[in-house]
């Protein structure tokens, strides 16, 4: 329930700020013939939004629950690029697991190519979903900037007019918008590393992985 809530919330976040700069600052500029910042943030709002949703909805690579007359006895090997791996036998779900699947004890299930559970979208960012969290993590960064800018540049478009509602509401999404270009950029850099060394978050204790990582396919593939 309470990842929910913070999925929720973040939803509702983003719908409650976009709604206050589109309804104020964005407004005036429009109704002043200043184009520009409208047209750059509206696409990123919706492409954010639809980053959002669907990250929320999708599904993240789950694999089926095997059956209770399997058993942890056998050990089967499989080969990834010549290095050989041991499937893992999950209890509760009851089957080996293939290679870089993890259980998930949020959803309680496992997940291939898992990378770690984000509560913000109540999801898990795995094999299936990765693009789609890259492309939030992304929009997201690019739309908090555009919205930075707008609003820092709002007081110049009115310059020798009184102070009003549209200055107010824009100081007041100035805080926010930075907050998560600052909180975001940082991890964006750190996620396209990642990819780059088709590395995962839960496998960071693996030194095997550093050296000759037998899952990277090259940063285009990753």
């Amino acid at each position: 329930m309470l990842l929910s809530l913070f999925a929720a919330f973040s939803v509702e976040l983003l719908l409650v700020l976009s709604g206050l700069f589109f309804t104020f600052p964005c407004r005036w500029l429009v109704q002043n013939r200043e184009w520009v910042d409208p047209v750059v943030t509206g696409p990123l709002f919706i492409l954010t939004f639809f980053s959002l949703v669907s990250l929320n909805v999708s599904d993240p690579g789950i694999l089926h629950q095997g059956s209770n007359e399997l058993g942890p006895m056998m050990v089967p090997v499989v080969w990834v690029n010549h290095r050989a791996f041991c499937l893992q036998w999950c209890p509760r779900c009851c089957f080996h697991r293939p290679p870089r699947t993890h259980h998930c004890p949020w959803c309680n299930i496992c997940v291939k190519d898992f990378d770690y559970h984000c509560k913000w979208v109540n999801n898990c960012v795995c094999h299936c979903n990765f693009r789609v969290f890259m492309l939030l993590v992304l929009s997201l960064c690019l739309y908090s900037g555009a919205m930075l800018v707008t609003v820092l540049m709002f007081p110049v478009y009115r310059t020798q007019l009184p102070f009003s509602m549209d200055e107010i509401v824009a100081n007041l999404v100035a805080l926010p918008a930075a907050g998560f270009l600052e909180s975001l950029f940082v991890p964006l850099l750190i996620k396209a590393r990642s990819v780059n060394a088709a590395e995962r978050c839960h496998e960071g204790k693996y030194r095997y992985l550093h050296v000759n990582n037998p899952f990277d396919l090259g940063c285009a593939r990753n």
